[in-house]
């Protein structure tokens, strides 16, 4: 019986290197389910993406471990191919964001064991200007915390990082004037803040993108916080953003599949967490259900069979 091959692409470095403690162990799981597997450490950026782009066509499952980086490089190879095959994620990050969204274990054993026990599931994927990303796209207000703070410091204290870098910005906050067009709306604002996004969390905190969240119907969550006029306004959108109660006189939230972003000058991006250029104007699409992804085979959020 033909052996199946598995591409093993690994950043070593994610999470204080707890990888390194746990290689056997996972290479085992792969191989006791009858894998035949390859094993590739990254070696720059976006090695992950170039090598994904260029051999995925030779295995039967590809699996990343890493951050959110990680995947985010790991899927993003796999977009500019037209033959496309399931991917494995086994979370070793400070902030995993999406394998939340997922329900991926943080425990790495038991990561490994859905990637190659679990089903695939078919995941909307942003395209942003021609690059992509898994699940948040965001500018303003933090958004240079993640790609701004040193991996040391994130490997350390983890959120907290991201928390206290944001925290020093708060003095000067910059706002953005913009033009927001979607289905047949245009919002034109100052803004603080905004994020495009296909997840349960961003940045480590839960339930911040909004209600009803679905992976894989196609559409976006969209926030997009105004520039507060002082420091009470400002408490206020804090505490719209924690309870999450939707569209306030200060944030604008709605669901999108596609949203056009102008302003007269460049503002800079983060793609999962990634610096994405700096741009004037931004085109932002939802590629539904373009990647597979493997999860439980229980996991609630899989698409009801008929």
């Amino acid at each position: 019986m033909k052996k199946k091959k598995l591409l093993f692409v690994l950043n070593p470095f994610s999470g204080k290197g707890q990888i390194k403690n746990k290689l056997l162990d996972i290479i085992d799981i792969f191989v006791k389910n009858g894998y035949q597997v390859t094993v590739h450490t990254t070696q720059c950026p976006q090695d992950a993406m170039n090598l994904v782009e260029e051999k995925a066509g030779k295995y039967d499952l590809i699996v990343c471990s890493g951050g959110d980086g990680t995947l985010d490089e790991t899927v993003t190879g796999m977009m500019r191919r037209e033959n496309r095959v399931p991917i494995g994620y086994i979370p070793a990050g400070s902030t995993n964001d999406f394998a939340g969204s997922l329900k991926i274990p943080k425990k790495m054993e038991k990561a490994a064991e859905i990637v190659v026990e679990g089903v695939p599931f078919a995941c909307d994927i942003g395209s942003f200007n021609g690059d992509y990303f898994v699940y948040i796209a965001a500018f303003g207000l933090f958004t240079d915390v993640s790609y701004g703070t040193s991996q040391e410091l994130k490997n350390r204290i983890g959120h907290a990082a991201y928390i206290l870098e944001g925290l020093k910005r708060l003095p000067a906050i910059q706002s953005f004037h913009m033009k927001v067009e979607y289905e047949d709306q245009m919002i034109e604002d100052d803004f603080v803040y905004g994020m495009v996004s296909n997840s349960t969390s961003a940045g480590g905190f839960k339930n911040i993108t909004g209600k009803d969240v679905k992976l894989d119907d196609g559409m976006f969550e969209v926030t997009l916080i105004r520039m507060p006029k002082n420091p009470l306004e400002l408490n206020e959108i804090i505490a719209t953003l924690t309870n999450m109660r939707g569209s306030t006189e200060y944030i604008y939230s709605f669901k999108a599949d596609k949203i056009k972003c102008i302003s007269e000058e460049e503002i800079p991006w983060t793609l999962d967490g990634e610096y994405g250029g700096s741009h004037k104007e931004v085109v932002i699409q939802n590629e539904k259900q373009a990647v597979q992804l493997m999860v439980k085979a229980d996991a609630k959020f899989l698409p009801k069979q008929s």
